[in-house]
């Protein structure tokens, strides 16, 4: 590999590991506890999950991504005079890891984006992100589709099921949910960040994303597919109800 291919694929390959605000966070949090007494034994998914204010699940795919790019070591066993109990899995920083993080592009599309929405109204700026987000979800059913076109399109639990974890593959931290008849995705994660905070329109490009996938995976007549709750409106967790 070249010189320059590889610094294009070192810079991607950290780009991915570091571009969610959250996952920067989680990762300077670990490096920091080595240096403190008992650092040494590295950090549990609880003790990250609430330093940073998420959910174990959330704080979990983070440590688990950080640790696939070689950025953490996992640690399986009881630390000395821990107690009894099932061995705790713990995260170490590596020690020469990165240390600076680039600047994303996707962080400046995205705020570009919410930024050129704003100029048209309301309707037409959430009808043009959610139709972005189908046009992406359809995109996404066909590779996960394959034996389900050539042998009849999934149930609509067994697609939302579906949808939900191509979603999680994409950074929602996503899972389907069934109450008082109602089924639903929820996501615990928005890897929109901020930028769904200052310009919450970009929710609908979440909604849109499930519209399309859905779409494609089953036979049914969707009806309404609307956003219930949204972290960007203050809740705790993004859900898409159908």
């Amino acid at each position: 590999m070249g010189t320059s291919a590889a610094f294009t694929a070192t810079v991607s390959a950290i780009t991915d590991a570091f571009g969610d605000p959250t996952r920067r966070s989680i990762y300077l949090y670990v490096r920091e506890q080595a240096d403190r007494p008992g650092g040494e034994f590295g950090v549990t998914t609880s003790a990250v999950a609430d330093e940073v204010g998420v959910h174990p699940n959330v704080a979990r795919h983070h440590l688990e991504k950080l640790a696939a790019g070689g950025y953490l070591e996992v640690h399986t066993g009881k630390v000395h005079g821990g107690g009894a109990g099932r061995p705790s899995k713990r995260y170490l920083a590596v020690a020469d890891a990165v240390t600076e993080f680039p600047v994303r592009s996707d962080d400046l599309v995205l705020s570009l984006l919410g930024r050129a929405l704003t100029r048209l109204s309301a309707a037409e700026a959430e009808a043009m992100a959610e139709e972005v987000g189908a046009e992406y979800g359809r995109a996404m059913a066909a590779g996960l589709n394959g034996d389900a076109l050539e042998h009849g399109h999934r149930s609509m639990r067994s697609a939302i099921q579906a949808v939900a974890d191509a979603l999680t593959a994409h950074g929602f931290a996503a899972h389907a949910d069934s109450r008082n008849d109602q089924l639903r995705i929820i996501n615990d994660h928005c890897p929109f960040g901020d930028v769904a905070v200052e310009h919450p329109v970009i929710c609908a490009v979440d909604r849109g994303m499930v519209r399309g996938m859905l779409g494609e995976l089953t036979d049914g007549v969707l009806g309404d597919v609307t956003t219930e709750s949204s972290r960007a409106a203050g809740d705790t967790f993004c859900t898409t109800a159908f």
